[in-house]
């Protein structure tokens, strides 16, 4: 009897490497911190030369990296937007399963706000008892569990392999500091907004980019005035009508929404109508594993596998 081919497998098939000069970004989660199956935590991935980077890792991180066959062996960097539970629940799976996995050998390069190094050095206590049984029993390289931190500051630079990441300050109050990133690699660039209000500073950093990925905020007037609470989510994150006057400052080959709070009957299509107000270039709702590739101009990839929980 033959067998269906399981949907990680062709995932895993179907995706090609990156070539030349192009910057590959795939939406590894775009939700929230609502467990949602078809939007796990936030969570980027960008790959470009040979570099492969991780920005932020929400619920579900690992199991998005293994659908694409990645593993945590590959991966050259974590970048932290900041340090709010959803942006990183999901680092401990990745770090302490994908050493076991993939069996790890060089420690992790991590680039975060100020916490960054505490909160590592809080996880590596915590989870001291099975780091030490997997040393001793399952025989991995005790270095494989270890970091390399970095604690950055607005206007922050980091170069390696012709790649540079610029890290750069945004609205996210009362969470302080708060970060988005910038990546750029052989004349294409990338912004990630991190979680913001309307940002000067990200206007000007990501001023130019060929994409940008920013996170959204949708509700109705009467969503906000049932669920005490609720307006002060709205305030702390950029609406679509911001978000299309942001994109209309900075003018991107495409524009994605990402880490999508976007509640009850404000959906993706109101999103789209309303970010087209205020901008009149290419817009895109993102979706878990769906992918672009940074080159001449930005191609859009829809995932080839459905998410897990679909």
């Amino acid at each position: 009897m033959n067998r269906p081919v399981p949907m990680i497998a062709l995932w895993m098939f179907l995706v090609a490497p990156v070539h030349g000069e192009e910057i590959r970004v795939t939406l590894l989660g775009t939700g929230d911190p609502r467990p949602v199956m078809e939007h796990f935590g936030p969570s980027i991935l960008v790959e470009a030369a040979d570099q492969t980077f991780v920005f932020d890792a929400g619920r579900g991180a690992l199991l998005r990296l293994t659908q694409l066959g990645i593993a945590f062996d590959e991966i050259d960097g974590v970048f932290f937007t900041h340090l709010h539970s959803d942006h990183v629940v999901g680092f401990p799976d990745l770090w302490l399963t994908g050493w076991l996995v993939s069996r790890r050998e060089r420690p992790l390069r991590v680039f975060g706000p100020m916490g960054t190094r505490e909160m590592l050095e809080s996880l590596t206590r915590a989870y001291s008892v099975d780091i030490a049984i997997r040393i001793a029993d399952d025989g991995v390289a005790e270095s494989g569990s270890q970091f390399e931190v970095t604690e950055v500051e607005n206007g922050f630079e980091w170069h390696d392999a012709g790649v540079s990441v610029r890290a750069f300050a945004v609205d996210h109050r009362p969470v302080e500091p708060a970060f988005g990133y910038r990546i750029d690699f052989a004349g294409r660039s990338v912004a990630l907004s991190g979680d913001t209000r309307y940002s000067e500073n990200l206007v000007e950093h990501a001023a130019g980019v060929d994409l940008i990925i920013h996170e959204v905020v949708g509700m109705t007037e009467e969503f906000i005035a049932s669920r005490p609470g609720s307006e002060r989510v709205y305030e702390h994150h950029t609406n679509a009508f911001q978000a299309g006057e942001i994109f209309s400052r900075i003018r991107p080959k495409l524009a994605v929404y990402s880490h999508l709070a976007i509640y009850e009957d404000y959906d993706s299509d109101r999103l789209i109508l309303d970010t087209l107000q205020t901008y009149d270039g290419r817009v895109v709702v993102g979706e878990d594993l769906m992918q672009f590739t940074v080159g001449e101009s930005v191609e859009v990839a829809e995932p080839a596998a459905p998410a897990i929980g679909r």
